[in-house]
This record gives C-alpha cells, sequence and structure tokens, in this order.
C-alpha cells in the first residue's frame, strides 16, 4: 500500500500546474461548485493518500509511537476549536461583518492542514532521488514552458491587470513604450506572486540537476526556467533569478572544492555564468525594471503640489469639526480627491470602504506621497484599524479569522498576514513547522558530515528561497499549490538528512 500512496504523491504534486490554471478561479469552472474544483480535488487525494498509508498496520504503529506529533495534533484541535468560538463575535464597522462565514472559516482551516499532511507522508514515503528529480523538473517544465511558449505566441494571461499581453520578448528590445502590465506574462495560471515564489524555490534544485546531471534537456530545462522568471515581470522572480544562480554558484563551489562531493560539472558551470549573464542583458528590457522605473515615476507624481486640495479639506473640516456633517464631507471629499493622492480605488471602495470610516482615510491621506503609494502599508493599515474597532485583546493570539482578512485584503506578506487571520498561535501552528523542518535541516547539516550532501544543501537553499518570497511578497503559504510543493520538498528534506539512520535502522531490523 505504501508503494501505491508513493505513486499517487507523485502524480499528485506533479499535476499541481494544472490545478492552478486560471479558468478554475475565474468564470464557469469557479460557480460549478460551493468551492473551487481544484481545491475538492487536492481534498480528496490527500484523503486517499491518508487511506492508503494508514491502511497498513504498521503506519498506525509508528504514529501512536511519535508523541510529539500526536501532541502537535492535540494541539491543532484545541486552537483550532477556540479560533472558531472567538472569530465568531466581531465588532466592525463592516454592515457584513467582512463577509464572515463560519464555514468558511472551517474549510480554510482543513485548507491549512493538507499541505502539511503531504509533508507527513511524503516524509514517511521515503521517494527516491530520481523520483524526486522527476517531480522537480516536471513542475518547473510545465510552468515555465507554459509561460514562455504563452509569451512567444502572445496568448499569455498578464501578470498584472487582467487580459492578455500585447508584446512577446522579442518586441521589448525594439518598443520601449509596450507598459510593463502588457508585457509580464504567466502563462495561463492563476496567481502570479505564487508562480514566481515557486520557480525562485526550483531555481537552486534546478541548477543541482544541471551540475550533477548535465544534459542537453537540464540545460534547456534551465534556460527555460530563467526566461519564464525574467517574462513573469515580478520583483521576486527577477531578483530571485540573479541572486539564486549566484547562491546556486557558490554552493556548487563549496561542495566540489571543500566538502567535496562533486567531482564534474565546468560545462555546467559555464552555462549556469551564461544564463546570469545573458538574464542580465535582458531585465533592463523586461516588465520588472519597467515596472520599478514605473513605480518611482507615480512616487514623484503622488508628491505633487496638494495645495488646492488641502485648502479644500482645510476649510471643509473647519466648517464641520464634528459630527455627522463633518463625515459627510470627508465622504465627499475622499471620493472627490482619492486619485489625487495616489488612493489605490480597490482600497477605498472595496478593501475598507471610505464611507463606513471616513476618518480613517482621512489619517492615510495626511501621509506622505511615499507611503501612500506603499500597497503593503495601506494593507497593514487597515487591518490594524479593523483589529483597533474590535478592541479585542485575544485577536494577537488567536486572530480576526482568514475570512474576514481576505475580504479586506489578502496581505502580500505572509507571516504577518497568519498573524492577522490565525493569530499568533495559530500562525505557529499551520506555518511554523515548515520553518521548523528548514531550521531542523540546517541543523542536521552543521552536526553531521553524513547529512552534507549537495541534495540536502540544495534542498535547504529551495526551502529558504520559498520561505523568503512568501515573507517578501505573500501569497504562497495560503494558497495550496505552492505549499504543496514546499510540502513535498521538505519532506524529502527530512528524508534525506535521515538517511543514513535510516539505512542503519533497516539493517538492525533485518539482523
Amino acid at each position: 500500500m505504501k508503494e501505491k500512496a508513493r505513486n499517487v504523491l507523485f502524480w499528485f504534486i506533479l499535476i499541481q500546474p494544472f490545478l492552478d490554471l486560471y479558468w478554475f478561479y475565474h468564470g464557469t469552472l469557479a460557480n460549478i461548485l460551493p468551492f473551487t474544483l481544484p481545491t475538492i480535488i487536492r481534498i480528496l487525494a490527500v484523503a486517499v493518500l491518508v487511506c492508503l498509508y494508514f491502511s497498513s498496520k504498521n503506519s498506525w504503529q509508528k504514529l501512536s509511537q511519535e508523541k510529539l506529533l500526536l501532541f502537535y495534533i492535540v494541539l491543532l484541535a484545541i486552537y483550532s476549536a477556540l479560533h472558531l468560538v472567538h472569530v465568531q463575535h466581531f465588532t466592525s464597522v463592516s454592515p457584513n461583518n467582512y463577509g464572515y462565514t463560519a464555514s468558511g472559516e472551517i474549510f480554510y482551516l482543513i485548507r491549512m492542514m493538507l499541505p502539511l499532511t503531504v509533508l507527513y507522508l511524503t516524509n514517511e514515503l521515503n521517494f527516491s532521488q530520481k523520483q524526486l528529480q522527476l517531480v522537480i523538473e516536471g513542475i518547473s517544465g510545465l510552468f515555465s514552458g507554459t509561460i514562455v511558449l504563452s509569451n512567444l505566441f502572445v496568448i499569455s494571461l498578464k501578470s498584472y491587470e487582467t487580459g492578455t499581453i500585447s508584446a512577446n520578448i522579442f518586441e521589448w528590445f525594439f518598443n520601449p513604450n509596450i507598459g510593463y502590465s502588457h508585457m509580464a506574462s504567466k502563462g495561463f495560471f492563476n496567481f502570479t506572486n505564487m508562480i514566481s515564489a515557486v520557480l525562485f524555490m526550483l531555481l537552486p534544485l534546478m541548477l543541482y540537476y544541471l551540475f550533477t546531471s548535465f544534459s542537453w534537456h537540464t540545460v534547456l530545462l534551465n534556460v527555460v526556467q530563467a526566461l519564464a522568471m525574467i517574462e513573469i515581470g515580478t520583483k521576486v522572480a527577477a531578483i530571485g533569478l540573479i541572486g539564486g544562480i549566484i547562491i546556486g554558484l557558490i554552493l556548487f563551489g563549496l561542495h566540489k572544492y571543500l566538502i567535496k562531493d562533486v567531482k564534474n560539472g565546468g560545462k555546467a558551470f559555464l552555462v549556469a555564468v551564461l544564463i546570469e549573464v545573458g538574464s542580465l542583458v535582458i531585465l533592463p528590457f523586461g516588465p520588472a525594471i519597467q515596472r520599478y522605473n514605473y513605480e518611482i515615476y507615480l512616487a514623484k507624481q503622488s508628491d505633487h503640489d496638494l495645495t488646492d486640495e488641502k485648502k479644500e479639506l482645510a476649510a471643509g473640516l473647519q466648517k464641520y469639526p464634528s459630527g455627522e456633517k463633518r463625515a459627510e464631507f470627508l465622504r465627499y471629499f475622499i471620493k472627490k480627491n482619492y486619485q489625487e493622492y495616489a488612493l489605490n480605488p480597490k482600497f477605498v471602495f472595496k478593501s475598507y470602504p471610505y464611507q463606513y470610516d471616513p476618518e480613517f482615510w482621512l489619517k492615510i491621506m495626511n501621509e506622505p506621497g511615499q507611503a501612500r503609494m506603499e500597497n503593503r502599508h495601506i494593507e497593514k493599515a487597515m487591518l490594524n484599524q479593523v483589529v483597533k474597532i474590535n478592541n479585542n485583546k485575544l485577536d494577537k493570539f488567536l486572530g480576526i479569522s482568514y475570512i474576514r482578512e481576505n475580504n479586506i485584503f489578502n496581505l502580500e506578506r505572509d507571516f504577518t498576514a497568519q498573524i492577522y487571520s490565525l493569530g499568533w498561535l495559530g500562525m505557529l501552528l499551520f506555518v511554523g513547522p515548515y520553518v521548523a523542518v528548514l531550521f531542523y535541516g540546517a541543523y542536521r547539516w552543521l552536526r553531521y558530515k553524513s547529512a552534507r550532501t549537495y541534495l540536502v544543501s540544495s534542498l535547504i537553499v529551495a526551502s529558504g528561497f520559498i520561505l523568503l518570497a512568501a515573507f517578501s511578497s505573500g501569497n504562497v503559504v495560503d494558497f495550496l499549490t505552492a505549499s504543496f510543493i514546499l510540502a513535498f520538498v521538505e519532506g524529502n528534506l527530512l528524508v534525506q538528512v535521515r538517511k543514513k539512520e535510516a539505512i542503519q535502522y533497516k539493517i538492525a531490523n533485518l539482523s
């Protein structure tokens, strides 16, 4: 049964890119059932995996001996019950309570448990290095190949805004006025930041296979992934590509010349250097740099002369110093001038509507232009205001609920986002294990020579990369495509750092 479970998990992780296709989350396919089709498929797949694995009596016996794991499961159950009771009662200015539903929150908690289950099963099922390579290269090829080909034929969805791109990579060099939103390509996938984070995570592993399994197909896969990371147009992908290759080269040098567990790699080293140089040549023409320059321009524009607006605001506040008249004036002024203050209309009209709390938006409008332009600053400010109005100290520990936080705005900074939605306790229980596995892997690498392999180093760096991306741009641990792939990588990290122990354990049992 374990062999069947291993095969199911292998294919389940490999099809994750297909489960992130845009049309599953928008349009007819998104509304067929109460929950999206990919989420239902994932729940069923994990349920099948659990049944297959625990159909063996030995699996139950092993679980019963793992007291720390059982303690963790009990903590999860107790926390989940307390969280659901806590978030049920909430004080807000929103007439719909920010769209909170108990069923939606329960569903979210189940979703967060799924990748943790896959992490446990991956560790227990003990994938071979060849199987790991097939999965990693398969995921990279599916994501990157789709992005590069759809960009080439100008049929890719835009990374920013909606619709399809207007120009492919060849046109970037001849038309500097295309605009980053018409250049950046995400293939046919749904979440741009998530794909960027996954590709960033896969980069050190793809370089590992380039150095250890050098062939035309590993070269091609690395070149295609580099192009995809440029074409997707995010800072995480662009900076991650340049920095990731440098770190990958350093890692290779460490294992070839100090640890000495790598024999060849000269040709692969040259290829990696050429990919780095090529990326540095293309990036200035790409959407990431174009977007960065545009943001600088907007920041300067946001600090333009607001003398007339400030005079109007001061006169109105003097005339209406308090009460409902003041609120009416502020609503009128915000609706009229939010563009002059460079405020994101999504925030003003949808996330935290100005009608319900105009005083909050007055405070934001009085901030410097650079602060008003910083999306994450405004996202945190809105969430802080919601927490302040609720005025419940337990929010710090049990959260305000994912449903509320997501309906206000999905904060683009993981860990912090989960502190708002789940509280400190929930963040540590649901997200903490990924960090714990990373540190455990690093600890084993430092302490035991047997764990100090090139593959383990690459898995540690890969896990660190995606967690860094999660913190800097968000949309990773709450999104199942990324969290399942992360769980699979970290599960294999646990297998590799304890590989010698597992072999010795088997030998002892046989004798």
